[in-house]
């Protein structure tokens, strides 16, 4: 149950959290990257819920993408910029309702400490454009034991 004592610890949790620089989600923001639009741009260039996702670090909800049962042969592109940047070699089933690897393609993506909701997460990123992909856990199967969970509507999918 949600409590108001819960919701001011949240609350002052992200206060401290920003005041110390524990959230990245706005140096990454910050940052400049090969591609890069004003904010005008990206929403004329991404639907509604490609910029709520790429550009304001939203969710999709689950099992909602038609990428999650996208199993042809190809690579999974970053929809901001159409930067390739996962593999469909590395696509597995996760149950979660989300697309999900466990790897991603060389270079493609770089990660931040996210810690928004008052939890500590692994956010991941477009290296080209900087938008947001979704959330590396490591829970995920081998070789590499992670479970890169992407938001499929912040993706493109692009067969062989």
């Amino acid at each position: 149950m949600f409590t108001r004592r819960l919701l001011f610890l949240s609350a002052g949790l992200s206060v401290v959290a920003s005041r110390f620089g524990w959230d990245d989600g706005e140096a990454v923001a910050a940052q400049s990257f090969p591609v890069s639009h004003s904010d005008a741009e990206w929403r004329k260039i991404l639907t509604a819920d490609q910029y709520s996702v790429l550009r304001q670090e939203g969710t999709e909800y689950p099992f909602t993408s038609p990428l999650l049962n996208e199993h042809r042969k190809g690579n999974f592109a970053c929809a901001g910029c159409d930067q390739n940047a996962f593999s469909s070699t590395t696509k597995f089933e996760s149950g979660t309702g989300w697309p999900s690897f466990w790897a991603p393609l060389k270079g493609a993506v770089s990660t931040s400490q996210d810690s928004s909701g008052s939890m500590v997460r692994t956010e991941v990123h477009c290296s080209r454009c900087g938008g947001h992909l979704g959330h590396v856990f490591d829970d995920g199967p081998k070789p590499t034991g992670l479970r890169y969970c992407m938001n499929g509507v912040a993706m493109t999918f692009h067969p062989a």
